[in-house]
């Protein structure tokens, strides 16, 4: 194949069509969540993720899991986790049955927040696909997103 390949022209339009949603959408949901709870979009994911977690059998998320989930590295998510719990949000402990894992947990002021958060996530998600939706390259890529149906 070359590098004017039809079949590798479309796969890198798709890919830059892609990458322009997500562009798109991370940037509203960031201006709506920054002004309206002072979170961004990556600390709103963590807290997402981490109310999630339950006290049973692997309730608890390794670090490595949490990094991969909220899509950053381990010393990334290892940074955010530190200034979500300056701020009150998280708290981190040692696991009971192996003194090398610590838990982060969110703590009432977190679970408080992200629910008052949630609501403008949510609006401001369906705001940029519904805007997204209006050009020509990115409606059918809007409609994949709408059709996905993610078990939690």
């Amino acid at each position: 194949m070359t590098a004017t390949d039809p079949a590798l022209t479309a796969l890198a339009q798709g890919w830059c069509a892609l990458s322009l949603l997500h562009g798109k959408i991370d940037a509203h949901i960031e201006r709506a969540l920054q002004s309206g709870h002072d979170l961004s979009v990556r600390e709103y994911s963590l807290l997402d993720v981490l109310s999630r977690q339950h006290s049973g059998p692997g309730g608890h998320l390794q670090m490595k899991q949490v990094a991969d989930a909220v899509v950053l590295s381990q010393s990334a998510t290892t940074r955010l986790v530190t200034r979500l719990e300056a701020r009150g949000l998280l708290t981190r402990y040692l696991c009971d049955t192996d003194r090398r894992g610590i838990y982060t947990d969110v703590t009432e002021s977190g679970l408080a927040l992200l629910a008052e958060a949630r609501p403008t996530n949510d609006k401001a998600l369906r705001e940029a696909l519904d805007d997204a939706a209006e050009n020509p390259q990115l409606a059918p890529l809007v409609r994949t997103v709408e059709a996905l149906h993610v078990p939690a």
